[in-house]
């Protein structure tokens, strides 16, 4: 797993961030509107030799990597650089992949800096007029009629409408002026198709730039703007959207990355990644622009704000391919029908989102253990609940030193290193054994380890290891919800013993639990935050009741009672009203960001096996646009799950800065989950209504289910709250 920026890279970005930030300053972009061009700009641009660094070394290019050139274009997006940069270096890079003495001129005449080739994306057509990006200021369009590229000069410059942002758009009409046909060696059908694909990829990077800028901008003014005596930004209605988009910004960044690593290996879903991801980061774009305008309300409006100069860019710069639901649906066609696509050579692409492979001896040993004493007859295997938990499998994994691969052998674990913990853990997932329990109690061990005094741990963590026993989270109280530090669950020092009364809710596996990982608060005179204590409470003392509660997910969870519970003080963790410390620590091992995108994946699948076999109106519902773009979608969802979740994985191996990546995989993932679950289940319905272990019964299994993950380890809305200021760097938002 490599998902930082690579060292050679880093330079490339630095020096196109400082030459954009200089030169396309929004004096400038507002000076070259309405058409939409800055000439110095591109002037300089060509003596940076930008327009020809994906240009091959035979023709005098630098060989620049797709990846590096994404690099580039996500500065130009930032900056909303006035110059067609994208189309003329696809331009540039037909010309040298179609090859030949009349391209080879035209690449010469193209540094001298006044000579512009645009390119024309839709198909050409003569007497049909297009809208070309670049055209108004290009001496000649680079076309392709399906058989034949050509370079048309037009006897005259072209037209250049008023348009919505610009882009230097000129209505060009294929077959008037001169025209001259490339005659190379290369396949003038393939190059063109793979040339196109690289326009959207570029162009999606500029989108992801721009929606990356827009969104900082708009965090920075939500800390300065002040109403009702605070900044706007303390606001949720502010930060929540703000927090949504540059969850979708970021998704669209790695996704961006996941499609140049596809195309790099050759992968079958390659075309359909670029359809997908130019789809997403045109939509995201949009968003981030319209919350941002909001932002800054009435002011956004104006035309001294530069809020407008981003709002109309975010559009029209994607628009100039046409709609890009139809890249949706094109995604659609090329996953599941089989339409086939050219694609650019990416060069280097020195990112990998493979997963550590280290530890797989250890996960071999889990394999072969799991294949001794799982009956998937008896253990439910596949179901995600408490209820599948069984003592039998549970402790045999734990007298084997596997169910906490990373703790000391002290503590019954291996001292697995971080590979091999991951290897290990990832066959519970692999063979359809839940073993929630495990979770919880991984966490709670842990702090244990960190906080608990000596007598605690020689009482628990050998028997947590070896499977004895569980423990569950008593965090949630009626009252309280997901605001962990408002608990109201009492604890009274009585001498060298504590007594708790109180209630816990939704505290799931308490039935097989032996502890239970306690909120209380010890101090009500003092501010939330500072007045609570974190107890490790066994569960077999008098005065604890656990009543059942059962949900529509076919799971149950628990309501317990807490009436004069007696404890002694060393089942304490931490400092007395210290326990937001242990309580913070307990939470980071909970906002990994999880794997909720797997069930997305699991619904898509069989609603893709449905559409194949069920007939529409006298056709296969695979092959209906809505169908397919819906489908395209569910994947697309589930491509941003999966970066977003390798991301956070790898911030935490490679001990970067925390921007709370983890929380942010959660909040897509989950969110995502109830969207495609819904979605879904109207697109297969009625058959989807009937419930079961197969079948479209899996997507009426996860519609049940998918509310219930954004609530798990604390709400979508606390976790949007964590993101707005940690990743957006605005003030704390909880009201």
């Amino acid at each position: 797993m490599k998902l930082g920026l690579p060292d050679d890279s880093i330079p490339v970005q630095e020096m196109f961030e400082r030459f954009f930030a200089t030169e396309s300053t929004s004096a400038r972009v507002r000076a070259a509107e309405p058409v939409g061009f800055d000439t110095a700009l591109w002037r300089e641009l060509v003596a940076l030799d930008a327009p020809f660094m994906r240009l091959g070394a035979e023709a005098g290019g630098a060989e620049m990597s797709l990846f590096d050139a994404c690099l580039m274009m996500e500065q130009a997006g930032r900056r909303l650089a006035p110059a067609p940069l994208a189309e003329a270096s696809v331009a540039v890079r037909i010309l040298g992949e179609i090859g030949g003495e009349t391209a080879l001129a035209w690449i010469e005449k193209l540094r001298d800096g006044e000579t512009l080739l645009a390119l024309a994306l839709q198909q050409a057509v003569p007497g049909v007029a297009q809208l070309v990006p670049g055209g108004a200021v290009a001496k000649a369009v680079l076309t392709f009629d399906g058989s034949v590229l050509a370079i048309e000069i037009p006897p005259a410059p072209l037209t250049a409408p008023h348009t919505l942002g610009g882009a230097a758009i000129g209505i060009f009409t294929p077959g008037v002026g001169e025209r001259i046909v490339l005659s190379g060696n290369g396949d003038a059908s393939a190059i063109w198709a793979a040339g196109v694909e690289e326009w959207k990829i570029l162009t999606a990077a500029a989108l992801i730039g721009m929606s990356r800028e827009v969104l900082s901008m708009a965090a920075a003014y939500a800390c300065e703007r002040i109403a009702f005596g605070s900044p706007i930004g303390t606001y949720q209605g502010i930060a929540h959207p703000l927090a949504n988009d540059i969850i979708d910004a970021d998704g669209a960044a790695m996704f961006l990355w996941k499609t140049l690593r596809l195309i790099a290996d050759g992968d079958a879903e390659a075309g359909a990644a670029i359809a997908s991801l130019f789809w997403w980061a045109s939509k995201t774009a949009t968003i981030s622009v319209a919350h941002a305008l909001h932002t800054f309300g009435g002011y956004g409006l104006t035309n001294e704000y530069d809020l407008q100069l981003y709002h109309r860019r975010a559009k029209a710069w994607a628009l100039t391919l046409g709609d890009p639901r139809q890249e949706l649906i094109r995604a659609g066609r090329r996953l599941y029908l089989g339409e086939a696509t050219s694609l650019p050579n990416p060069g280097l692409v020195d990112i990998d989102f493979s997963p550590p492979q280290g530890g797989q001896e250890l996960a071999d040993e889990t394999r072969a253990l799991f294949k001794q004493i799982l009956d998937p007859a008896k253990h439910r295997l596949g179901e995600s609940n408490f209820e599948s938990h069984d003592w039998d499998v549970h402790r045999a994994i734990g007298k084997a030193g596997l169910l906490y691969p990373n703790w000391p052998e002290k503590f019954g674990g291996r001292n697995a290193d971080a590979d091999s913990t991951r290897a290990s853990l990832a066959v519970w997932q692999e063979v359809g054994y839940a073993g929630l329990p495990r979770s919880t109690t991984s966490m709670i061990g842990h702090i244990v380890q960190i906080f608990g005094t000596p007598e605690l741990q020689e009482e628990v963590l050998l028997r947590m290891g070896t499977g004895e026993i569980s423990a569950c989270l008593g965090y949630t109280e009626p009252s309280c919800g997901s605001d962990a530090f408002a608990a109201k669950t009492r604890a009274v020092r009585d001498g060298d013993e504590w007594v708790i009364n109180g209630q816990k809710m939704f505290t799931s596996g308490a039935e097989y639990a032996s502890y239970a990982i306690m909120i209380t608060r010890t101090d009500p005179d003092a501010p939330k935050h500072k007045g609570i204590t974190i107890f490790l409470v066994p569960l077999d003392h008098p005065g604890i009741e656990i009543h059942p509660v059962h949900t529509f997910m076919d799971e149950r969870t628990n309501a317990t009672f807490y009436t004069d519970v007696r404890i002694p003080d060393r089942y304490r963790m931490g400092e007395v009203n210290a326990g937001a410390k242990v309580l913070a620590a307990a939470l980071s091992l909970e906002h990994g960001g999880g794997y909720f995108h797997n069930y997305i994946r699991h619904m898509a699948d069989e609603a893709v096996e449905w559409a194949r076999e069920t007939t529409r109106d006298g056709r296969k519902a695979i092959e209906d646009t809505d169908v397919l773009a819906r489908l395209a979608t569910a994947h697309v969802h589930v491509h941003i799950g999966e970066v977003l979740s390798a991301k956070a994985m790898w911030t935490r191996l490679a001990g970067e800065k925390d921007l709370a990546f983890g929380p942010a995989s959660k909040v897509f993932s989950t969110e995502a989950f109830i969207t495609d679950a819904a979605d879904l289940l109207d697109m297969t319905a009625p058959y989807s209504l009937l419930r079961g272990k197969e079948g479209l019964s899996v997507i009426e299994k996860g519609y049940r289910h998918a509310t219930a993950t954004t609530i798990y380890g604390g709400t979508s809305e606390v976790m949007r709250s964590m993101i707005a200021e940690r990743r957006l760097g605005m003030p704390r938002s909880r009201g």
